[in-house]
C-alpha cells in the first residue's frame, strides 16, 4: 500500500515542472506547472498575479539552449516550445507596443509600458536623437526621484543613473537642466498630454516615445512612488 501511495507521488511529481519569469521590474514569479501545460495557463497565472487585465499587449519571452529569443506561444506546450530540462526560466515583456498609449486604462498597464520604455532605452532598442534622448530620460528621472530637490539632489545627480548604453556629461547635464526646469509637479497624466503635444509640435520630437513615457508616469508615483 505504502509503496504505491509512494509510486504514485513520484510520477505526480514528474508531471510537474518549478517556472521563474522574470517581471519588468525584476521582480521574480515562481510556480509550479504541469508538463503538459500550455503557454496560455502560465499567462494567465503571471496576469492574475499582477492583477493585469489590458493582456493584449504583453507576452512571455524565453531563450533556447543556441541563446536565440523567442515568444512563448500560448496554444502549445510550454515545455515542447522551450526543448530545454526544467526548471524553466522565463521573461514577462511588452511584446506590442500600444498605438495609442493615452487609450491605457489601468494603472498597471501603464507601469508595465513604462518599465518596458525604459528598458528599451537603457539596452539601445530605442534609437532616438540627442534632443529626444534628453527629455526621454528626464522623465524617467522624474518617475524615478520625483521632483529636483537641490537639498537631496546636488550637482552631477543625474550621472548616478544608467539611461542608456553610453551618454556624455553634456548630456547628463542636459537631462538635469530639463528635470530642474520642466518637469516641476508633473503628475497629472491630463496636463501632461498637452504639455508633451505642446513640446512635441515646437521640437519635433518622437511624439509616440514620449507620450509613452509620460502617460505612464503618473502609474509609476501610483505604484512605485519616487523618494519624495
Amino acid at each position: 500500500m505504502l509503496s504505491r501511495l509512494m509510486s504514485s507521488s513520484i510520477r505526480s511529481l514528474d508531471r510537474e515542472c518549478n517556472c521563474t519569469v522574470r517581471l519588468l521590474d525584476d521582480s521574480e514569479y515562481t510556480c509550479t506547472i504541469q508538463r503538459d501545460a500550455k503557454g496560455q495557463y502560465l499567462f494567465d497565472l503571471i496576469c492574475h498575479h499582477l492583477n493585469l487585465l489590458e493582456k493584449d499587449y504583453f507576452g512571455i519571452r524565453y531563450v533556447d539552449p543556441d541563446k536565440q529569443r523567442h515568444w512563448l506561444e500560448f496554444t502549445k506546450s510550454i515545455a515542447k516550445q522551450i526543448k530545454s530540462q526544467p526548471p524553466f526560466t522565463m521573461c514577462l515583456r511588452v511584446k506590442f507596443y500600444p498605438p495609442d498609449p493615452a487609450a491605457l486604462k489601468e494603472e498597471i498597464t501603464r507601469y508595465l509600458v513604462f518599465l518596458q520604455v525604459k528598458r528599451d532605452l537603457y539596452h539601445g532598442r530605442l534609437l532616438c536623437k540627442t534632443s529626444d534622448a534628453a527629455l526621454l530620460a528626464a522623465y524617467v528621472l522624474q518617475a524615478e526621484i520625483g521632483d529636483h530637490d537641490p537639498g537631496k539632489h546636488p550637482q552631477g545627480y543625474s550621472s548616478k543613473f544608467q539611461f542608456f548604453p553610453k551618454h556624455s556629461e553634456k548630456l547628463e547635464r542636459r537631462i538635469a537642466d530639463i528635470h530642474k526646469a520642466e518637469l516641476i509637479c508633473v503628475l497629472c497624466r491630463q496636463v501632461q498630454h498637452v504639455y508633451v503635444l505642446k513640446m512635441s509640435e515646437k521640437r519635433g520630437l518622437t511624439t509616440f516615445w514620449i507620450l509613452c513615457l509620460v502617460f505612464c508616469l503618473g502609474a509609476v508615483f501610483v505604484l512605485h512612488p519616487g523618494s519624495d
